[in-house]
């Protein structure tokens, strides 16, 4: 069982949960793959102990959530944590309900433990939106509103509209990308009661091509993989958790072994100066 986080509100999630990006496509479905093993991957890592598990509308056009819904069928749904999001060409008032609806039905599920505005659409108010979330809360269909890839003012303005606490938001994060701690996103999220949940914690492509020695002088020192000691970087901050995807069971081990970890905060602070070729924005979706 993974460890969770919980904060001041009530509000707890894992601190390490399993991604979907890329199970059965991108934006669109892959017609060359029919989801097995992304469905015995999602499977494999319930069965090791991931509770939470992230998911949106957009992956693979909606293909992903199905795969999910295969995977959590056999599970008491309650023991686990789902995460779905609305797509920002989704985010008019009645869009929103639809999108939640379809997410719903894709998933097999009643209702989703945490529901995420997925990128910013500067074109709908946030008022619209945020209308359609609190009815979806009055519903029960989402237990918990949250947005995605938010600067602070725009998750201000966010708050502003809900009528329940908007408790996360979900943004790229990790040692080698430091926006969020250069805008004073980490910083408010902290002092405001907010989870930062970190996706591409392991920044494919760039943060453990090549092991900085920094990097493994910490994982050396507490007993854990490079991997873990990235994950654990996230996850021994103050309201910070992450999300990983992997089909591999043994990353899937290694990934969950970090749940539970918790690096000292001269070790925290020692990567979150040292760690070289960091950058201020997200190359991917940068926050707006």
């Amino acid at each position: 069982m993974s460890l969770e986080k919980t904060l001041e509100c009530g509000f707890s999630m894992p601190a390490v949960g399993l991604g979907t990006w890329r199970m059965g496509g991108r934006e669109s479905r892959d017609p060359a793959d029919d989801g097995t093993a992304s469905v015995d991957a999602l499977i494999a890592g319930i069965e090791l102990g991931f509770r939470h598990i992230d998911t949106a509308e957009m992956y693979a056009g909606g293909f992903s959530e199905e795969l999910t819904g295969r995977a959590i069928a056999g599970f008491d749904r309650a023991s686990l944590f789902l995460t779905s999001k609305v797509w920002k060409s989704h985010l008019r008032y009645d869009d929103v309900l639809r999108a939640a609806e379809g997410s719903l039905k894709r998933l097999g599920i009643d209702y989703l433990d945490l529901y995420l505005i997925h990128q910013v659409n500067p074109d709908v108010p946030l008022r619209e939106t945020m209308r359609a979330m609190n009815r979806l809360v009055d519903e029960k269909l989402i237990r918990a509103i949250g947005v995605s890839n938010f600067a602070v003012e725009r998750f201000r303005h966010a708050q502003g509209w809900a009528d329940s606490k908007v408790v996360a938001n979900q943004v790229h994060y990790n040692l080698k990308v430091r926006e969020a701690e250069r805008s004073g996103l980490l910083k408010y999220c902290q002092e405001n009661d907010v989870m930062l949940i970190a996706w591409r914690p392991l920044q494919k492509g760039g943060l453990l091509d090549r092991i900085p020695d920094c990097l493994k002088e910490v994982a050396e020192e507490n007993g854990l993989t490079p991997s873990q000691t990235a994950l654990c970087w996230l996850t021994s901050q103050k309201n910070v958790v992450t999300i990983a995807m992997s089909r591999s069971r043994e990353h899937l081990e290694e990934n969950l072994c970090a749940a539970d970890r918790v690096l000292s905060g001269d070790a925290v602070e020692f990567l979150r100066r040292e760690f070289p070729g960091q950058t201020d924005c997200s190359e991917a979706v940068p926050l707006s």
